[in-house]
């Protein structure tokens, strides 16, 4: 699992690049904004270091500033991201920045922006806006005849419903084709996510377990032990449900449960994909839990007596020959008691055998994929001590490379663009089925609990798993 530096790349051999699709020109629109400040820009530098950015980087946003100016707002805004900036490779970096300002509304950009991107390249459009821009953009460039093969990525969140998305996806294919469209969710850029595809298809040891005959039930969580602090206005809008169960935690769930790709090319893995997403049951109101922590209505921005959820604790099944019957239960917060994010399956039990010293029934053996921090995978066995006690054998592997730096998850994304590698974009029937997952729970939202700062949210997440195994608290030590 772990690879050595020179076996590494930010496409990894096992994927397809489309070179008839590479870029040739990355236009980043709203550059100057949160996320071109934070991770962008920084992922930029990062892969000129590599030697593995090989485009043009023309930078649009409203603020009236020359490039000169831009240059000196990358080499501040990457060193403020704690990335040591090594003068020869950000020279480089600097040589390929160009930067146009306008309004994204107004046609005037958008013949200027073709002036500077000139005939015969093959752009790249990044839209670092707000969903309602999207497309109003790309209308534009359409209007304006520089989108033609273009590709456009997209951040999340892709509409706030299933209604909204599918008329965004309506209004972007009536001048996109579907291959043309990036949804980026940064989670699918992150090693482990990408590992457990390989985990589970390379290693007959785990795939032969991998089904309802072994699995008793699946818990995936996302826990984050910091509060929404200055994104009160956003969050408010959003909440946990929208933020993170209906992209990253069905993501993952997708990876967790689909079948094996015939092919290793974009269309294959996203037909998988959106085909286990199809199975999911909709979500029932009844076996969903959402809570707030004490102090989010204190936050600046959130509306007074908002129920916007802090908390969401779920149950889905999958209607399919391999998973029938078995529950999946997720779950993610804020101001829990610690940050993990993993995806634990709970085997079943083995029968209680009178050839065994000790009768009662041992725990179940579990399997643990950690995404955050740390990446590793646990196997946790069971064996009796000295005490003819049951005592947990825990098999750990780290996902960390031995030598050289992981990539990071927008710095993988960005060069998958570039190259024409599609895989790890989400395409518009997964969204619409996401939606349709979670749509439930939007239309017909369970009662707000309230839950303390620090705790594993309201006690009545407990309930939610009556019956099947208990919460399991992520595994938090040491991978190695």
């Amino acid at each position: 699992m772990a690879k050595t530096n020179g076996e590494r790349s930010a496409t990894d051999s096992t994927s397809v690049p489309d070179s008839t699709r590479a870029s040739d020109t990355l236009v980043v629109f709203g550059i100057t904004g949160d996320l071109g400040r934070k991770m962008t820009l920084r992922s930029l530098y990062r892969l000129e270091r590599r030697g593995l950015l090989d485009c043009r980087v023309i930078g649009v946003a409203s603020t009236d500033m020359s490039t000169a100016q831009l240059v000196a707002y990358a080499r501040e805004t990457v060193a403020a991201t704690g990335e040591q900036v090594e003068d020869a490779v950000f020279q480089r970096f600097a040589g390929r920045l160009t930067y146009v300002h306008g309004d994204v509304l107004d046609d005037a950009l958008y013949a200027q922006l073709a002036r500077e991107i000139g005939p015969g390249h093959r752009p790249l459009y990044y839209l670092e806006m707000p969903p309602a821009l999207f497309a109003p953009i790309v209308e534009r460039l359409g209007k304006a005849d520089i989108l033609g093969t273009a590709c456009v990525a997209v951040e999340k969140p892709f509409g706030n419903d299933l209604e909204s998305a599918r008329e965004l996806n309506a209004r972007l294919r009536a001048v996109l084709d579907e291959s043309q469209l990036l949804r980026v969710d940064h989670f699918l850029g992150k090693e482990p996510v990408i590992e457990l595809e390989y985990l589970r298809f390379a290693n007959p040891a785990l795939a032969g377990l991998w089904d309802r005959n072994s699995v008793s039930a699946v818990q995936i969580t996302m826990a984050e032990d910091f509060g929404v602090e200055d994104r009160g206005k956003f969050y408010d809008s959003v909440g946990a449900l929208r933020d993170v169960v209906q992209n990253h935690l069905l993501q993952v769930l997708a990876l967790v449960t689909m079948d094996p790709p015939t092919r290793a090319d974009a269309d294959s893995v996203r037909d998988k994909k959106a085909e286990i997403l199809g199975a999911v049951r909709a979500a029932d109101p009844e076996h969903c839990v959402r809570g707030q922590y004490a102090g989010y209505a204190d936050v600046p921005g959130v509306a007074a007596g908002s129920t916007t959820e802090t908390f969401t604790a779920l149950r889905l099944e999958v209607e399919n020959w391999r998973w029938a019957d078995v529950p999946f239960f997720l779950r993610t917060g804020k101001k829990l008691p610690l940050r993990a994010t993993e995806v634990r399956l709970l085997l079943r039990r083995a029968p209680r055998l009178a050839c065994l010293p000790t009768p009662t029934q041992a725990e179940q053996n579990q399997i643990v994929l950690r995404i955050d921090p740390d990446p590793g995978l646990r196997v946790q066995l069971v064996g009796q001590g000295g005490d003819e006690a049951w005592r947990p054998i825990n098999l750990n592997a780290s996902f960390a490379p031995d030598v050289g730096e992981p990539f990071e998850p927008y710095e993988r994304l960005l060069h998958s663009a570039l190259t024409g590698d599609h895989r790890l974009f989400t395409r518009e029937d997964s969204v619409e089925e996401s939606w349709r997952i979670v749509q439930p729970l939007l239309d017909n939202p369970p009662e707000v609990h309230p839950y303390q700062p620090g705790s594993w949210g309201p006690e009545e997440a407990k309930r939610l798993v009556r019956g099947h195994p208990s919460w399991r608290e992520p595994w938090t030590g040491p991978a190695r």
